[in-house]
């Protein structure tokens, strides 16, 4: 896992809190290697919701403990019922300008 620069307790919650909005939003835009370190942690979630039963929802809740993504979870697993991995997609935009940073959109396929 990357380190992102930060303790771990700190990264952890910078992969849940950026996880929630993803779901909510469908699609973030953020730093390359942040959307990298957050690809693992999504593409997984969604193989949890794509089991179904309660174990991987308690999973599931116990990553991103946030009840109405949760719901958003079920749909989106329903909708990625028959692909098997590969649910996001990271796309490369221009560096930052402030800081030269490179930065990516990470996203629903």
């Amino acid at each position: 896992m990357r380190k992102l620069g930060r303790t771990k307790s700190h990264r952890k919650a910078l992969i849940r809190n950026m996880a929630i909005s993803f779901f909510q939003y469908g699609k973030i835009e953020t730093t390359e290697s942040k959307a990298k370190a957050m690809k693992r942690t999504v593409e997984s979630i969604i193989s949890l919701g794509k089991k179904g039963d309660l174990a991987s929802y308690r999973k599931i809740n116990a990553i991103i403990n946030h009840k109405p993504t949760l719901k958003k979870i079920k749909e989106i697993a329903e909708r990625y019922k028959d692909r098997n991995s590969g649910y996001t997609q990271i796309i490369k935009l221009s560096p930052r300008k402030g800081d030269n940073a490179e930065r990516a959109i990470i996203k629903l396929v």
